[in-house]
């Protein structure tokens, strides 16, 4: 019995690269072999943009900018005159003492109250101080507690952060990030020679502040015993960034030997 011959049949193969896997070629007839692809052109190759993705991350730290002071006067007198007489006397040799000491009058604010109480007539003053300097509050409050008598009252720092500041601390961050990631990049492309090029694409993947320290939490609550240390440590923002960068990798540059 002769054997039955097999029809005959063609097979469409090409080799290429492995990295060219998972694309698709158009043989004859319009059919298609899945993973396959026709080798890139000179030209092709040539524009293939090679990446290197790193992550970076920074976390930097802005203590207080600002501190306000606040000095009560207080007096209760029988007469009306006689109440607001004391409180003035007090309350203008503050003001002159801080213009002594430089103070501008756009960071001193003075309210005034004056009401009946029973018999009798009470009047209080509040001025409020914004300090820059901080050696310089400590100074001036050491000052007025020294030459003024216990009706005077002065109540401990308020440190505080304007808003530039914070705003220039979260571009910080993000800025000692970024540069985080270029020099992480720029050591993976030493390490296996090449050259770093151009950032193609720089994305902030996380952002986050907080205020003081985590352990501080219970200090914080007795704010009347803290010191001015104290104080501007538990008001230092943090601000921490995360990002992500990919950077175009080139190859070295020969160089080239001149006879």
């Amino acid at each position: 019995m002769s054997l039955l011959q097999a029809p005959q049949s063609r097979v469409f193969v090409e080799l290429v690269p492995w990295s060219d896997r998972g694309r698709e070629n158009v043989v004859s007839g319009g059919d298609t072999l899945p993973g396959i692809r026709r080798p890139l052109s000179s030209a092709e190759t040539h524009t293939a943009t090679r990446e290197v993705h790193v992550s970076g991350t920074a976390e930097v730290t802005a203590s207080p900018d600002r501190a306000q002071v606040a000095i009560r006067v207080s007096s209760t007198k029988e007469a009306a005159a006689e109440a607001k007489r004391s409180v003035c006397r007090r309350l203008d040799y503050i003001t002159q003492s801080l213009q002594q000491r430089g103070l501008q009058t756009a960071n001193v604010t003075v309210t005034k109250d004056f009401r009946r109480v029973e018999n009798a007539y009470h009047m209080e003053a509040e001025v409020c101080i914004t300090f820059t300097e901080f050696e310089k509050m400590q100074n001036i409050c050491n000052f007025l507690v020294e030459k003024l008598d216990s009706s005077v009252v002065i109540s401990p720092p308020q440190f505080y952060h304007t808003p530039d500041s914070v705003e220039n601390l979260r571009r910080q961050a993000c800025l000692v990030a970024v540069e985080n990631a270029r020099r992480k990049a720029q050591q993976v492309c030493d390490l296996v020679g090449q050259t770093l090029g151009k950032p193609l694409l720089i994305k902030e993947e996380e952002t986050k502040e907080w205020e003081g320290q985590p352990d501080d939490h219970q200090a914080a609550r007795l704010s009347s015993s803290l010191t001015t240390q104290q104080r501007i440590k538990n008001t230092t923002i943090h601000a921490a960034s995360k990002v992500f960068v990919t950077f175009e990798v080139k190859g070295k540059e020969k160089k080239r030997k001149y006879l």
